[in-house]
């Protein structure tokens, strides 16, 4: 004979399935290819989560954890990502134009190839973050003062 336990469900505990709104925890889930855009995610647990080539244009993620999330080549224009933990994320070839990203944690995240032109990284914290060929062109860097020079490629000219 064989016991099944029931393993029961906690408040809080990830799922895929929830729709998309403040404190969702979607840890490890793969929304890759998704139309996400506009949508308040703030405060959602993204851990590990991967949004390979999904809109999040005009999306809300402040205070989020997206610690090692992955944004591979998403559309991600004017979204606000303020406050958010965006440790070791990868943002490769990532469309970040016109987007937030005042006070985020961006250690040693990925940007290779992104598009950060008039991006606002106002407080961000950027040690260890690979920016090799992304455009931040206009954007506002880290000091809130410096606007980046046209044409600056992998660093704030």
């Amino acid at each position: 004979m064989i016991a099944l336990l029931a393993v029961p469900r906690f408040a809080g505990a990830t799922d895929c399935t929830s729709q998309p709104s403040p404190d969702v925890d979607w840890q490890r889930c793969y929304f890759d290819g998704k139309d996400l855009q506009g949508k308040d995610l703030t405060r959602a647990r993204l851990r590990d989560a991967s949004f390979e080539r999904a809109n999040l244009s005009n999306a809300v993620l402040s205070d989020v954890n997206a610690y090692r999330a992955k944004f591979i080549s998403s559309v991600m224009t004017g979204a606000k990502l303020d406050q958010g933990n965006f440790q070791e994320a990868d943002f490769t070839k990532a469309d970040l134009s016109k987007a937030s990203l005042k006070n985020a944690d961006l250690r040693r995240a990925h940007f290779f190839r992104a598009n950060l032109q008039g991006a606002d990284l106002s407080g961000a914290k950027t040690n260890g973050a690979d920016m090799l060929n992304a455009d931040l062109s206009g954007a506002t860097w880290t000091d809130g003062r410096l606007i980046c020079a046209a044409g600056s490629i992998g660093q704030c000219n």
